[in-house]
């Protein structure tokens, strides 16, 4: 519908500048929104705004004149202009009608659109350490990533998605010396535990299933000797235990890639000695620093300390100049808050590479509070002060735990009311929406039980759709793929939960005053296709949100 409004303003503007209405000029793209109110028409363009200044006309004046050609276009029921120069669109009911007929003959392939147009985006999300379990945070964050590519695909994105694993430094040391001391406690050795080391019964459960292993084997081993060893065999553990949620949580990686693999090529040492020769690394004090502030950072950053150890962000910079390698035109990385302060030395490295800094977009994903008969909850947990993904889905499933991180924008903080996720009740916002996909699966069966066969779309004779509130159902239904477009673009997964429960609300207010299934077959057909209609954009939507769509409830 707003393509065919873009032809039809498009093709009145030429005729106008051709002769002699408007002075001639190029004609610029046309933008179609949404009204605020819906007394001010169906669909809304501010082009005669866009054009007044180089026009050299009032605003009004040239509305009135795009109004006065668009007036006997046969898609309007009528044209009005509005405030300063805005141009409302009434669309004639047999358009929505024929909207109708055409979505549901697309199926599933209603949601997609060209809106990427092929370009090649890498969204790299949730990329913990290989240190201890996912916790609630890592599953907002799982849920935003792999919505997020679900939707950029369905809108015309070339998606690839990728875990980074960070496998290399201190803190994997810090690891493995964990699960060492511990390995000792269980053959009734006397440690000091120090308070930089990872504190969660986890780790303990790591070095019981080491000593199941290997016994007392490295019971007087000194720590420098083994402790790769230790690291080894907890890494392996824990990154199976992150893949199992991961799984559990139906968020899949087309690339798992290895922090490792960049040093051991020479990528790392490599990226330095390119950014060196450029003039953008010095030494300081022992210490190499790259020029980070001359392309929009605060200040320098150190890349190697003075006692040769590189820094974290020496090997982010080469991971993302082999991201851009790998020839994407988009490059999104989903980090926690706290990550805020990291956005401008990152971008600084893709600049000093030659590369546009805006290929790089960074969500943040807020924290996560869990909330229980109102108050903050304390769960028990086996990773100290962080609460365990897999706890929160033991809890309340999969479908309620990802629908309600997409519940907000991920910048926003979420309470996340695990009662209400519990909850079968229309106050729980993924039953909300389950329970419509259900309900007209349920209409469906009860058709096929009175033996109303399904009949092709473009039989049904849908002029019988009067009603205000069928007409707003199809109006709404047309804009589904216009939704998923902007959530893509825009990246904001949590656009398309938002309109599934505002078409929920519609549907459960038209199921109390209306029936799907009259004496009149005919009636009933046609409300039926709306039906069907409605049915696919639930399925589809909660595809996107990685949601089941459940038949029965």
């Amino acid at each position: 519908m707003r393509d065919q409004i873009k032809e039809v303003v498009a093709s009145a503007l030429e005729s106008c500048m051709e002769n002699g209405e408007l002075p001639a000029g190029r004609v610029p793209e046309i933008q179609v929104s949404l009204p605020k109110h819906e007394k001010h028409g169906d669909f809304a363009i501010n082009t005669a705004m866009i054009l007044a200044s180089r026009l050299k006309m009032a605003p009004r004046a040239i509305a009135e004149i795009l109004k006065r050609r668009l007036e006997d276009e046969p898609l309007f029921e009528s044209v009005e202009v509005a405030g300063p120069g805005f141009i409302n669109f009434f669309i004639r009911p047999r358009w929505w009608r024929q909207a109708l007929v055409d979505m549901v003959e697309a199926g599933h392939d209603f949601a997609r659109s060209d809106t990427g147009k092929g370009q090649r985006v890498l969204i790299e999300f949730v990329s913990a350490n290989p240190t201890g379990p996912l916790h609630v945070g890592h599953g907002r964050g799982a849920a935003v990533g792999d919505s997020l590519a679900r939707i950029m695909r369905a809108a015309g994105y070339e998606v690839e998605t990728e875990y980074y694993i960070n496998n290399v430094g201190n803190q994997m040391r810090i690891l493995g010396s964990s699960v060492y001391l511990r390995y000792l406690e269980h053959f009734g050795r006397s440690v000091e535990f120090p308070s930089d080391h990872y504190q969660g019964g986890y780790i303990e459960d790591i070095a019981r299933d080491f000593a199941d292993k290997y016994g007392d084997a490295y019971v007087d081993t000194p720590v420098e000797e083994c402790v790769e060893k230790f690291t080894s065999h907890a890494v392996e553990i824990i990154s199976a235990g992150i893949r199992g949620d991961l799984e559990r949580f139906r968020v899949s990686f087309d690339n798992w890639f290895s922090e490792r693999t960049l040093h051991d090529s020479g990528m790392v040492d490599e990226t330095i000695k390119i950014l060196e020769d450029k003039g953008l690394v010095y030494e300081k004090d022992g210490a190499l620093w790259f020029r980070s502030s001359g392309f929009g950072d605060e200040k320098d950053r150190v890349v190697r300390r003075a006692n040769g150890i590189l820094t974290y962000f020496a090997a982010d910079m080469a991971y993302h100049r082999q991201k851009l390698q790998r020839g994407f035109d988009m490059l999104v990385d989903i980090w926690g808050a706290d990550h805020h302060g990291y956005i401008p030395r990152v971008k600084a490295v893709i600049e000093a590479l030659g590369h546009d800094r805006d290929k790089l977009r960074v969500l943040l994903v807020q924290l996560v509070n869990l909330l229980e008969k109102g108050k903050v909850r304390q769960m028990s947990t086996r990773a100290g002060e962080f609460v365990l993904l897999g706890e929160v889905l033991d809890d309340v499933g999969t479908d309620a735990a990802r629908f309600m991180f997409l519940t907000r924008k991920c910048d926003s903080h979420l309470d996340f009311d695990l009662d209400l996720a519990r909850s079968r009740s229309q106050d729980n916002p993924v039953y909300y929406v389950q329970y419509a996909h259900a309900r007209l699966c349920s209409v469906f069966r009860n058709a096929e039980s009175l033996g109303m066969d399904p009949v092709e779309a473009d039989r049904v004779n849908v002029s019988l759709l009067t009603a205000p509130e069928e007409l707003k159902l199809m109006k709404m239904l047309s804009e589904f793929p216009v939704v998923v477009g902007q959530a893509a673009e825009a990246l904001e997964p949590h656009r398309v939960s938002y309109y599934l429960t505002d078409l929920a609300s519609m549907l459960h207010s038209y199921y109390t005053r209306y029936r799907f299934i009259e004496d009149d077959v005919d009636l009933s057909r046609a409300r039926l296709l709306l039906a069907r209609a409605m049915r696919n954009v639930f399925a589809a939507g909660l595809d996107l949100l990685g949601v089941s769509a459940p038949e029965r409830m």
